[in-house]
């Protein structure tokens, strides 16, 4: 089998090891691959694998040997899937792999929010400690989360993680989700979408991106929620009206956001929320600790394992 790896670079900066995926087959491993590549690296594959290169269906129909696409993460919106399941090609992808690194980040972005970590660590090493009439140096508010109501929209494996972790520190839960109220973790209430934002100290978006969540979060949602809330995206960044956003924060009309994605990855360099000194962002690494990665690598190949024993799984084609 001759398989291509799209864009190896992210997953596997080289401290993991290709060396299972290559045993499969006649492999070529690209860190990186620009759109108007993809058709001829891809031409002779039966099987590629892309985390986040999109397969159009102009690139599917321009590969008529393409039998299989491993995508190297969860979310799979990359693949033209409608297109994929017309040509025979069995798609899959990789779920759950990075729950707990997930998790971890929207609480580094809530506790440096309510904590002020980034700005304290700042003040500190400009001195401003060192110069303090007191044995304490507070210039902002300090925020404890105990209390507080975390509002989550999307209840999966992520969002059920982060609902365990703000249950321990002894917050108050809700939940925007498909599933009924008797299927929830205890301490976990279900509310419609509309009264989650009005009513939440903190929202949480852990919902795939779709025609109906692209731009969920707009200036009309926005206004429903308080002044002193904050917002944590790490999901997927077109979940979010970036402008609209932008503007609650400079406004005052929303506390801080804490966001790990963006509709367009890297941003550009005129993007509203980078000029927002309250909207902290990191780089969309919430996904990226080794530990997760290693998982990551280990599904893609047993995924590809499993669909050359003729028992594919994970599949999300039709």
């Amino acid at each position: 089998m001759k398989i291509v790896v799209l864009d190896a670079y992210a997953g596997n900066p080289g401290d993991l090891s290709w060396d299972e995926v290559r045993k499969l087959g006649d492999c070529d491993i690209y860190d990186r691959t620009a759109p108007e590549l993809v058709i001829d690296r891809a031409r002779d594959a039966e099987a590629v694998l892309t985390n986040k290169v999109p397969l159009h269906r102009k690139e599917i129909e321009a590969l008529p040997k393409l039998k299989y696409i491993g995508v190297m993460a969860t979310g799979f919106n990359v693949v033209d899937i409608d297109a994929a399941s017309q040509h025979g090609i069995t798609v899959t992808n990789v779920p759950a792999y990075s729950t707990a690194s997930v998790a971890q980040l929207v609480f580094a972005h809530l506790l440096n929010m309510c904590d002020s970590v980034q700005h304290y660590s700042q003040e500190v090493h400009a001195g401003k400690w060192c110069h303090c009439a007191d044995f304490t140096y507070v210039n902002t508010p300090i925020i404890e989360l105990a209390g507080k109501t975390m509002g989550i929209v999307g209840l999966g494996h992520i969002g059920q993680a982060v609902a365990r972790i703000a249950l321990a520190m002894d917050m108050r839960v809700q939940a925007f989700t498909s599933k009924p109220q008797q299927a929830l973790p205890a301490g976990v209430a279900k509310v419609e979408l509309d009264s989650l934002f009005a009513t939440s100290d903190v929202v949480t978006l852990h919902c795939p991106l779709n025609a109906s969540t692209r731009n969920m979060v707009d200036a009309r949602r926005l206004k429903l929620m308080k002044p002193t809330a904050m917002l944590i995206n790490t999901a997927r960044g077109p979940l979010v009206d970036e402008a609209a956003l932008a503007q609650a924060l400079k406004s005052g009309q929303l506390m801080a956001a804490g966001i790990d994605v963006m509709s367009k990855e890297p941003p550009a360099a005129d993007n509203p929320l980078l000029a927002v000194d309250n909207c902290y962002i990191t780089p969309h690494i919430a996904w990226a600790s080794k530990e997760a990665r290693v998982r990551l690598l280990d599904v893609v190949t047993a995924n590809l394992k499993a669909y050359l024993a003729g028992k594919p799984v994970n599949v999300v084609s039709p």
